[in-house]
């Protein structure tokens, strides 16, 4: 058997608990004194699970990719706007990766934002080999694309039995972000 030193990990599927699964990961390697680097996409920075992992002695937490609303209410230019603004984003990501050299990079998110095309293929893989160079890579987000289920060594579908969402109850504090 082939054994690989760092690994891809690809969370993905339309239930709840994605980046939940994804923190846990980092507060797993953190238990063992290693350095964790988080990155989002599509979200504006300010859940809950962040403003603790920010505190802790090595995590870094990347401004990158934060986006604010929903891309639906957007025109054709302002998603141009967020495209080229995660297109910027993410040469940033690297620079960081490469200057922190971290055991774990979580990608928050990363899936989507390809889905979306806010992200290439090409610039999405370039940032993954970028971090695997120094550890193994968790991205998250509905829509994993087959390319990247193809080159991970960990794929998890989380799948959406029941949610009080579907019933008309909004995102709650703690629980949902």
């Amino acid at each position: 058997m082939n054994q690989r030193t760092h690994l891809l990990h690809i969370i993905t599927g339309d239930g709840k608990g994605k980046t939940t699964a994804a923190m846990g990961q980092a507060v797993r390697m953190l238990g063992h004194g290693k350095k964790v680097y988080i990155a989002q996409f599509m979200k504006d920075g300010t859940s809950g699970e962040l403003s603790v992992l920010r505190g802790l002695p090595g995590v870094f937490v990347s401004k990158g990719a934060r986006m604010q609303g929903f891309l639906n209410s957007r025109n054709a230019q302002q998603m141009e706007d967020t495209r080229l603004a995660h297109e910027e984003a993410l040469k940033d990501i690297i620079k960081e990766i490469e200057e922190q050299q971290p055991a774990l990079t979580i990608l928050d998110e990363l899936n989507v934002a390809l889905f979306m095309r806010l992200v290439s293929l090409d610039s999405a893989l370039e940032l993954i080999d970028t971090a695997l160079h120094s550890g193994d890579v968790v991205v998250t987000g509905r829509h994993a694309s087959h390319q990247l289920m193809d080159k991970a060594a960990y794929v998890s579908k989380i799948e959406a039995v029941k949610h009080p969402f579907n019933e008309g109850q909004p995102a709650r504090e703690g629980i949902e972000y």
